[in-house]
């Protein structure tokens, strides 16, 4: 049965408290429109950045029943999206699960979760980087931070930025490993602090970069939140410059909303109160092509 509404199978697990993962993708998407049906990897009392002694339970089992039952309903979807995955074995069920659901024009995002400054988390091992590294050969776009960039690519750390030559070979490195667009974000500044965003499109050849303002804060989760954005824009018709746009500012905002209070970081960003900015229009354009 067609549908009258853009499905996105979300695949990411769920944290009860502090923000992040499903917590952010359905909010998120479902304001911008679009449909999220949940296909949870791992339920987790917290994240696990900052929260001692958090109960995870894996879902791997779980995720082969839901699969089956939508198999028999026949089920479609303009978008898969994938995120925290807790298993080299779980990297298998979404590589043969976007096999069985891909449709002609389905969008394939893999935010590939590995790890941050510079090292893996703690539930992450050489064997996911691997299995990663073969999930996104089936992405139509990736969204690494620079860390995964760098473990994705085999690099033994990160580089030492002196412009934007070396990101740009990075990027380009990833897109042959299978995804069309590469979007890299935590990329250090050339001259300056803060960071900035960068995104390769392979069949136009174009690389984009938007700088993010620097914020002394660190804050868990605004990872699923930009990666979330852009499935939304790029569901929406936006090219891909314009949807780096829009998750930049939505993300910046995010932050700058919640450091104004004296708020513990580990408990994530106050999204609830920007999510009716995801409607309006992009007050400026800050992309440019390098």
């Amino acid at each position: 049965m067609h549908s009258v509404i853009q499905r996105v199978a979300a695949i990411h697990d769920l944290s009860g408290f502090g923000g992040g993962s499903l917590s952010a993708v359905i909010p998120i998407l479902s304001a911008m429109g679009i449909q999220v049906c949940s296909l949870p990897t791992a339920i987790l009392s917290t994240h696990t950045g900052g929260f001692p002694d958090f109960h995870f339970r894996d879902l791997t089992d779980d995720m082969r029943m839901i699969i089956s039952h939508w198999r028999r309903l026949s089920l479609s979807f303009a978008g898969i999206y994938s995120g925290f995955l807790g298993s080299a074995e779980q990297i298998d069920i979404v590589r043969e699960f976007i096999r069985t659901f891909r449709g002609d024009g389905t969008l394939v995002v893999v935010d590939p979760v590995l790890g941050d400054d510079g090292k893996l988390y703690n539930t992450m091992d050489a064997c996911m980087v691997e299995g990663m590294r073969s999930l996104i050969a089936s992405a139509d776009v990736i969204t690494p931070n620079i860390t995964e960039a760098a473990l994705l690519l085999g690099e033994p750390g990160l580089p030492a930025m002196s412009g934007t030559k070396e990101i740009k070979e990075w990027a380009r490195a990833l897109s042959e490993l299978g995804p069309r667009c590469v979007i890299v974000t935590s990329v250090p500044a050339d001259h300056e602090r803060g960071t900035s965003v960068v995104a390769h499109d392979r069949e136009t050849g174009r690389y984009w970069k938007v700088a993010c303002p620097y914020i002394p804060a660190c804050y868990p989760g605004t990872g699923d939140i930009f990666a979330s954005v852009i499935s939304g824009s790029l569901l929406q018709g936006d090219s891909l410059p314009l949807s780096l746009d829009r998750a930049v500012q939505f993300v910046s905002m995010a932050i700058r909303t919640t450091f104004g209070h004296n708020f513990p970081e580990r408990e994530g960003v106050f999204l609830e109160r920007v999510l009716p900015s995801l409607n309006a229009p992009v007050s400026m354009s800050s992309f440019e092509l390098i």
